[in-house]
């Protein structure tokens, strides 16, 4: 996929929105293809034991999630050239509803010489921003 255009860009512009629901299925399948199997990401007692308010999404899922549509709005995962974030908030899970979480992605800044533009995200459950300082740097040039 071609590039998007760097030229048209400019800070502040909205590259990407979406919504991921989370389900307690999401986080067995999650489990299986990471091998992260800390009963925290599926059994409410133990989640209680050791104080946390409930089951929690994988913390990486959550990343996975949130970097997905810039991916896709770059057109190849290999113009992701670094990724970061600070984990703020843990997505808690509910067994019925599950979760929501949602993403918006804007571009923060623009590095001409380079050609890279940093996309910055905010990464939020309700009202609830999960993930902090959530910035993707992506080439274009």
């Amino acid at each position: 996929m071609p590039a998007p255009d760097f030229s048209a860009l400019a800070v502040g512009d909205l590259v990407a929105e979406r919504s991921f629901p989370i389900t307690r299925d999401s986080l067995v399948r999650y489990a299986g293809a990471s091998g992260d199997f800390n009963p925290i990401h599926y059994r409410d007692d133990v989640a209680a034991e050791v104080g946390l308010p409930g089951v929690l999404a994988h913390g990486m899922l959550t990343m996975g999630l949130a970097v997905q549509p810039v991916v896709d709005w770059a057109g190849d995962p290999g113009r992701v050239a670094d990724y970061q974030v600070r984990f703020t908030r843990p997505v808690i899970v509910d067994p019925q509803g599950g979760a929501l979480v949602t993403v918006v992605a804007k571009v923060g800044q623009l590095d001409e010489a380079a050609s890279v533009a940093r996309i910055d995200l905010t990464v939020k459950v309700g009202d609830d921003t999960v993930l902090g300082k959530a910035q993707v740097r992506v080439a274009l040039g």
